[in-house]
């Protein structure tokens, strides 16, 4: 009888040349690197579920739910004859990932230059300051997106986006949160000293944001000493786009292009400015 034939030996790996791997790296750098990002993230991803979503779904609760019953009762003129919870659920979405840019687009940068300094690392390699930057922004971007995704599921169980449109609104969560993220990135990477500056940006900056931008009333509801705030601010613009597209708001179409081009073009300056404080921060 012939004998059965053994397993057969696994082919040995063999690493990359250095060429190879050089231009693999010269290529596709900035996806290398957002992995890098997205595998620190999974350590803390129980984290973010709880801060990007579970916060945002408990206000939904509290306000959508509870001040709902009180709200809606006469007052449905006020929010375009939708509920209160319908009102405040795109709110809630965009704010969710301006408060998470808040938080990817401060700590972790100043900790790529300074704390671990864990950019100077892959900059060592042929990776470029702006594959290394792009690389940060895709990854906190795939978490927009799934933060904005989960939380859009939420929403819609509850009925609060009744428009076939409302999944747009997820894009325009993430759009929203890198307007506000990337200028707040370049201005991270510019800061060499910790003195509180970031909580500085959160209590002056982030809060009065959430507060005035027609979050929880609609912004010419408020007084004009403050209802400045909304027109400057990614999460107004953010939000009237989001109830556009999640249960058809009715704004002047012009409206709705200036929204969208308002965010477009902070996100723009703020990815150029980002881009230049990065090269300027490595080349020293």
């Amino acid at each position: 009888m012939s004998e059965a034939p053994g397993p057969t030996a696994a082919p040995a790996l063999r690493a990359h040349s250095p060429e190879v791997s050089a231009a693999r790296a010269r290529r596709w750098g900035s996806l290398y690197f957002a992995e890098h990002v997205l595998r620190v993230m999974k350590s803390y991803s129980w984290t973010i579920v709880m801060y990007g979503v579970g916060q945002p779904v408990a206000y939904l609760f509290a306000m959508g739910v509870g001040l709902a019953t009180l709200v809606d009762t006469g007052r449905g003129a006020i929010f375009g004859g939708v509920s209160y919870l319908t009102f405040i659920a795109p709110a809630l979405l965009i704010s969710a990932a301006v408060m998470s840019a808040a938080s990817e687009f401060t700590f972790p940068i100043m900790d790529g230059f300074k704390w671990r300094r864990v950019y100077y690392g892959p900059h060592a390699s042929p990776l470029t300051p702006q594959q290394i930057a792009l690389g940060q922004v895709i990854a906190v971007t795939v978490r927009f997106l799934l933060q904005s995704a989960i939380y859009f599921g939420v929403v819609a169980l509850f009925g609060a986006a009744p428009s076939p449109w409302g999944w747009v609104s997820i894009l325009v969560a993430t759009l929203a949160g890198l307007s506000f993220g990337l200028p707040l990135m370049a201005y991270a990477a510019s800061i060499t000293q910790d003195k509180g500056q970031f909580a500085m940006v959160m209590r002056f900056l982030v809060m009065p944001l959430f507060l005035f931008s027609g979050t929880f009333f609609p912004l010419d509801t408020l007084p004009l000493t403050v209802r400045w705030i909304g027109w400057i601010s990614p999460i107004w613009h953010g939000t009237e786009l989001g109830r556009v597209f999640s249960y058809g708001y009715q704004e002047a179409p012009l409206l709705t292009v200036a929204h969208v081009v308002f965010l477009l073009a902070l996100a723009v300056l703020g990815w150029l400015l980002t881009k230049r404080q990065f090269i300027k921060r490595m080349a020293g």
